[in-house]
């Protein structure tokens, strides 16, 4: 068994996380910190795990009984953390804010299978990438393959709201968010950094933009992602391309059909579908922002590091209705 402590487990990511592993065959909870809840039970917060556990949140931190920890902290907390506290150099790391995701300076692993399978394999410490950033990067991998970014891609991409955290906050609350779309920082989201730089790895240079136009959906999980891409490639290659390119992958997967949103929500699987138009392709692809967009990502990313089966803990099945 992998013995597991989870910091920040008060969050919507802590409770997913702790929701999946506690049916993971491979996987026991040691702890799960929260400084604000401890002594309470699990479920108190997490109110969908009623019967399912009598685990209790934790204050105390024993890094020595685990073989792995998660950082479900907000940006910015998980290098301030490793600067305050000694964690034993044995026990894997897998952070789930963006501190670590930039090469340099840190031996962080980028956590996004599609690309870094092997390198995952062999990480004691793993990045895991951002939600539009799972969403985006592995709409586009496959035409950096093919080396047809050489002009400016336009994204849209539309998020739920627990892609913003349980805190409650103006745009987050029901009477706003219910009805109501809105846009929020167009051309200058933090993930743009790590989509660069995976495009970047994958077609050796990235001499254009990627115009990403983030939008706050009135749904509460999921991301919908659409990106155009300008090239006179023949449509029949570019599609063989993105099939070839996700043919071995766990959870990302080709649709020759257009999808949907539903088909991913509860699930970490990865759906992409290309329209082919002439100097133009229009790639469509969908994630779960909590589960292929984080945890789910993330206990993938842990099934790599231990060299389990990459699906353990992970057969989910989208819920259409």
């Amino acid at each position: 068994m992998i013995r597991i402590g989870i910091l920040g487990a008060a969050g919507y990511t802590g409770g997913e996380l702790i929701r999946l592993l506690l049916n993971h065959p491979e996987a026991e909870i040691v702890f799960a910190n929260s400084e604000s809840n401890a002594g309470n039970l699990v479920s108190d917060v997490h109110e969908g795990l009623i019967g399912d556990t009598l685990l209790r949140f934790s204050s105390d931190m024993p890094f020595e009984q685990v073989d792995v920890v998660f950082f479900c902290f907000g940006h910015g907390k998980s290098e301030q953390f490793l600067k305050e506290h000694t964690i034993p150099r044995h026990v894997k790391i897998i952070d789930l804010a963006q501190d670590f995701r930039i090469k340099g300076g840190h031996d962080y692993v980028y956590g996004l299978p599609e690309i870094n399978r092997e390198a995952i394999c062999q990480a004691q410490h793993v990045a895991n990438p951002g939600c539009f950033a799972t969403a985006i990067q592995l709409a586009l991998l496959p035409a950096a393959n093919l080396n047809l970014l050489k002009e400016p891609v336009a994204v849209n991409a539309i998020t739920g709201s627990t892609g913003a955290g349980q805190k409650p906050s103006a745009t987050t609350h029901f009477s706003w968010r219910m009805g109501n779309l809105s846009i929020y920082k167009a051309f200058t989201h933090q993930h743009l950094a790590e989509i660069c730089q995976s495009l970047r790895q994958v077609q050796g240079y990235l001499d254009t933009d990627i115009d990403f136009i983030p939008y706050r959906g009135d749904f509460a999980r999921g991301i919908f992602c659409t990106s155009v891409i300008r090239t006179k490639a023949p449509a029949t290659d570019i599609i063989e391309a993105y099939k070839d390119f996700y043919a071995t992958a766990a959870f990302t997967h080709y649709s020759d059909q257009p999808i949907d949103l539903k088909q991913v929500v509860n699930t970490n699987k990865a759906l992409v579908h290309v329209d082919a138009f002439e100097g133009k392709v229009l790639v469509t692809s969908a994630i779960d922002n909590l589960l292929k967009g984080a945890v789910g990502q993330a206990v993938q990313n842990m099934n790599l590091m231990f060299g389990l089966d990459e699906t353990s803990g992970l057969r989910l099945k989208a819920s259409a209705f």
